[in-house]
């Protein structure tokens, strides 16, 4: 009798396991949990575990509960076109990733081959829409409005005629180095300087002497985490005092920097999507959500953008089925608003499935990220240093 009571609770068991499976939706994501990336996948995976909690919470996908099968790739190329493979293989019907668009760029290139859509949350480089393909979608924006949102906040400050810049010798780096020098002579300004850095370099003096001597009125900077807080103390330890020294996102976007840098940092103009301080509804809620999951670590954009990315990604299942191409067709029909802001996929102006974000001009101010512009999304006024 008690093998009959076993056997019928085994029995018992597998169902429940199986209709379990049957009510679990998956989506895969890939981003750099290890590896000189590291910071920003965490950043990500936070805003995966906010969106995912908030999404079961209100009744997962469909009556089903939504599950993230998360890969690492080690801030490596090769190693996230193994893991996207393998969710691949695991059925999802869309990936998530990754961080960098060096490794993003790959990404999509593969994710098209075998014909499953990728949703971008923080990758920039232009070329990743642009022209892009039918099955990657950018959330986040690409990297030419983060450049163009500081040009227009430079001209309408006035007074400033010459810039040098300086950025990483990567797929980002070369992005923003791409935009800057077709955007700012059109704001009226001369590039005295174009520089690009390969990784490793600790010692940015002897570029950051020579800019000195070129007396440039604007230092522009795109680097990652560590380069930027070692910028910013080498630019004060050369005495490089331009009137505006600005950074373009990433590692300038990072509350790292700003412990990193400490007053070095001050006044820096610094260009990103999202901060805490938006007005988009539910945006300060997201903020202490986000927090709470990086353990009282304070959130960046990274974080906010990989929000939106899961929150579309599950609602374009919800619309769409579990077959990649029901994901795609509904991703191309997208609308949403969200405490990052709206997301909706365009093709515009030679891009493909691209979401139009806002770019916010942020200044540190007494050690926090200020929003200054643009005025409909301002909290704050621009400190600008009085003329040399």
């Amino acid at each position: 009798m008690r093998a009959v009571q076993t056997a019928s609770l085994l029995v018992a068991l597998a169902t429940l396991t199986a209709a379990s499976a049957q009510s679990t939706v998956k989506v895969g994501a890939v981003t750099s949990l290890s590896g000189r990336f590291a910071t920003f996948g965490q950043m990500q995976r936070a805003g995966f575990q906010v969106a995912l909690d908030e999404i079961n919470a209100r009744g997962g996908v469909n009556g089903s509960k939504l599950e993230l099968l998360l890969e690492d790739d080690a801030s490596d190329t090769n190693k996230a076109l193994n893991a996207a493979e393998r969710l691949v293989n695991a059925g999802v019907p869309v990936v998530i990733g990754a961080y960098s668009s060096g490794i993003t760029k790959p990404l999509s290139q593969y994710m098209a081959r075998v014909k499953v859509p990728l949703l971008v949350a923080t990758a920039v480089d232009e070329t990743i829409t642009k022209p892009g393909n039918a099955y990657t979608f950018r959330v986040n924006n690409q990297s030419s409005i983060y450049t163009r949102s500081l040009i227009e906040q430079l001209r309408k400050m006035g007074g400033m005629r010459t810039a040098v810049i300086l950025t990483s010798n990567d797929a980002f780096g070369k992005s923003v180095l791409s935009d800057a020098k077709k955007l700012l002579p059109g704001g009226g300004f001369t590039v005295l300087s174009q520089d690009t850095y390969d990784k490793g370099l600790a010692d940015f003096r002897p570029l950051l002497n020579r800019y000195k001597s070129q007396n440039p009125d604007v230092v522009i900077f795109a680097s990652y985490e560590e380069d930027a807080v070692a910028l910013a103390k080498q630019v004060k330890e050369v005495g490089l005092a331009p009137r505006v020294i600005a950074g373009i996102a990433t590692g300038f976007a990072l509350p790292e920097f700003l412990r990193g840098a400490g007053a070095a940092a001050e006044n820096y103009l610094v260009t990103m999507v999202w901060n805490p301080d938006v007005k988009y509804p539910g945006a300060q809620n997201l903020y202490t959500r986000l927090k709470k999951a990086l353990n009282g670590e304070e959130p960046s954009q990274h974080a906010a953008q990989s929000y939106a990315a899961m929150l579309a990604a599950a609602d374009a299942i919800r619309r769409g089925g579990t077959d990649p191409e029901g994901v795609r067709a509904a991703l191309a029909q997208t609308k949403l608003n969200t405490a990052f802001g709206p997301v909706s996929f365009r093709t515009y102006g030679g891009y493909q499935n691209q979401n139009s974000v806002v770019g916010l001009v942020t200044q540190i101010q007494k050690g926090q990220f200020v929003t200054v512009a643009p005025a409909t999304a301002a909290r704050g006024k621009v400190v600008f240093p009085k003329p040399r």
